[in-house]
């Protein structure tokens, strides 16, 4: 009875222990922040009809590599997992129209890497040829995701993605 009693009282010990370690930075839940809504500067519009590369001659395979995608109408959630050598960042857009597909995100800066401790990407997506219907909420939404290595995290305090009427950001 008394080794009963005894496990029972170190089995709660331990157990009232981990309440302290729920709120420090070791718990790795904590390790980035619940991420919020900000609104974004809106960017110049381009020309699509001028071309700003390329040429009559310029070769097909340039074309094919090139991913011609437009920001999405807005991101409604941003989740960063983390997982053995890096992250895994997923964002959830909600688009104006079904059909989009092709949905990624893009880095902002061509390197991929922070600016002043904020790593930014652009959700984007390709749209049908076709004019498509609205539809309701849910078959608008789309999930993109893109791994992040360690080495992409050392010195980054902000993971932003930006949409075309709000960019949303996690802290850590």
């Amino acid at each position: 009875m008394s080794k009963t009693v005894s496990l029972l009282l170190v089995a709660t010990l331990t157990l009232s222990a981990c309440g302290a370690v729920r709120d420090s930075r070791v718990n790795p839940f904590n390790w980035f922040g619940q991420s919020r809504s900000v609104p974004v500067e809106p960017q110049a519009q381009t020309n699509p009809l001028i071309p700003t590369r390329g040429g009559l001659f310029a070769s097909a395979r340039e074309k094919a590599a090139e991913y011609n995608g437009s920001p999405f109408d807005q991101v409604t959630n941003l989740t960063i997992e983390r997982i053995p050598g890096g992250a895994v960042i997923r964002a959830t857009g909600l688009a104006a129209r079904q059909g989009s597909y092709d949905v990624r995100l893009t880095p902002v800066n061509e390197d991929e890497e922070a600016v002043d401790g904020v790593l930014a990407y652009r959700l984007e997506r390709v749209l049908p040829a076709t004019r498509t219907n609205v539809g309701a909420q849910p078959t608008r939404e789309v999930i993109a995701a893109r791994h992040v290595t360690d080495q992409m995290l050392r010195g980054v305090r902000v993971i932003r993605v930006e949409a075309r009427r709000n960019a949303v950001e996690s802290r850590r």
